[in-house]
């Protein structure tokens, strides 16, 4: 999955969604809530996200629940 960019990797709200085990709505959410920005968008017209942007706002989601 990781391209030679490797964490600076531009991926699909879908494919975050797989990557971090979430549903996509919680993508949604995050984007709705400002933890996640798009950086762009392919060819399919679908939003972009970087990689690293993902994983801290999965990171800070996991964390937040174990309070």
């Amino acid at each position: 999955m990781l391209t030679p960019e490797g964490i600076d990797s531009q991926i699909t709200a879908s494919e975050a969604a797989q990557l971090c085990g979430v549903a996509l709505c919680t993508i949604t959410k995050w984007v709705r809530e400002e933890r996640i920005t798009p950086v762009g968008m392919n060819r399919q017209g679908r939003k972009l996200y970087r990689l690293l942007d993902v994983a801290k706002a999965e990171r800070a989601t996991r964390d937040r629940a174990r309070r």
